[in-house]
């Protein structure tokens, strides 16, 4: 029988998953935050603009889908976090607009800013997308500064029936100045380059890039490496936000370890997933010859960042905490959709494997023939 508790967890879950998909796809931020270090000639970097401009749509619509899931499964933290930390969210929408106009009109007839400007538009998205994303998601972890207040749904003297507010006037921006939110925010930003590089490698065809390419992956996965596991040893000690049956919220010592260890087949899928990351690296590191490091790696950023958010959200634990008040800390069953809603979605989310296959076929479609020089000579190409 379907419960729903059962249908809470399965829609953190899918959420989940799409935000560990999100983060893959950040290779395209990581490649173009790199393109005029990867490609020194204006060839060069058209190459490597036509291979990230092949996918950049997967990336914009996994971003928009991610949100949409979480306004249809948990729309308190929809209204929360979108609508009261708009700042930060709002600067990593108009990056990723940024990117799309960069990419449309960079060599249109007529662009009196000339090519180098929107290149530059496509590395300060490839640089502030992935650390300020990062930086949202290390929220679920460090806590925000909101309120909320439920009575005001059934106040009638209510003026409006506003029930979260920010705790000041930045508005998300204040979460920057947690340094451990700047940790993971830059942890991500240096995986998506790791990642994007690996795409390169992968989908362009020509030496001198990829040669130039293998140099990069070693300087990108170096700080990646180090800011991760200085975040999860963080990560590990610190107190956690935990819920009992009442609802009630309390501060639990060594909260995030206990659910490493509760959850223990998620810390296994997380080791794969570290696992794959790390050989994917190594291989491409010392073979020239190997080429095909992003399957690999982008399994595993899959593996890791899934049970990450889980370990967020599950075991009791309060995903999206306030530092502004304890108890208006948000949990999957505080926050989530009526029971109603969240069956009728799960039926829905059942054609999901028929998009997922389409996606692929559709990426097969795109990729079966490696970018060279010659694709970027069509009328088509950006």
């Amino acid at each position: 029988m379907i419960t729903y508790s059962f249908l809470q967890h399965y829609w953190c879950f899918l959420v989940s998953l799409l935000g560990a998909l999100l983060v893959f796809l950040l290779f395209v931020q990581g490649a173009n935050s790199m393109v005029r270090s990867l490609g020194y000639t204006d060839e060069g970097r058209r190459l490597i603009i036509n291979s990230t401009g092949r996918k950049w749509e997967f990336t914009f619509t996994t971003l928009v889908t991610f949100g949409g899931a979480f306004f249809a499964s948990f729309p308190l933290f929809y209204s929360t976090s979108f609508g009261g930390a708009y700042w930060l969210w709002m600067i990593i929408l108009f990056t990723f607009v940024l990117q799309a106009v960069s990419y449309e009109f960079q060599n249109k007839l007529g662009n009196f800013l000339g090519p180098k400007t929107f290149q530059m538009c496509l590395v300060i998205n490839g640089l502030l997308g992935p650390l300020l994303l990062g930086g949202a998601v290390a929220t679920f972890f460090e806590g925000s500064n909101f309120i909320i207040m439920k009575e005001n749904l059934i106040d009638n003297g209510a003026i409006t029936p506003i029930i979260s507010r920010w705790g000041n006037a930045s508005h998300g921006l204040d979460a920057l100045l947690n340094p451990w939110v700047l940790v993971f925010g830059l942890a991500v930003m240096f995986l998506a380059r790791v990642l994007g590089t690996l795409y390169i490698i992968n989908n362009v065809d020509d030496e001198d890039i990829r040669s130039r390419a293998s140099v990069r992956l070693l300087g990108a996965a170096i700080p990646f490496v180090l800011l991760f596991v200085t975040y999860l040893v963080h990560l590990l000690l610190k107190d956690g936000y935990a819920y009992d049956e009442a609802g009630i919220i309390s501060i639990v010592p060594y909260k995030y370890l206990d659910n490493f260890l509760d959850l223990w087949y998620l810390t296994i899928l997380l080791l794969v997933g570290v696992v794959l990351v790390l050989f994917a690296i190594g291989k491409t590191i010392v073979s020239k010859t190997y080429i095909g490091g992003i399957w690999p790696a982008g399994i595993g950023v899959v593996l890791v960042v899934l049970p990450l958010l889980l370990m967020s959200a599950w075991n009791h634990t309060a995903y999206y905490p306030s530092t502004a008040d304890l108890q208006s800390s948000l949990t999957i069953v505080n926050s989530c959709s009526s029971e109603f809603t969240l069956r009728t979605m799960f039926y829905v989310s059942l054609i999901i494997p028929f998009v997922l296959a389409y996606i692929v076929y559709a990426w097969w479609a795109i990729d079966k023939k490696k970018l060279d020089k010659q694709e970027i000579a069509d009328d088509h190409a950006y």
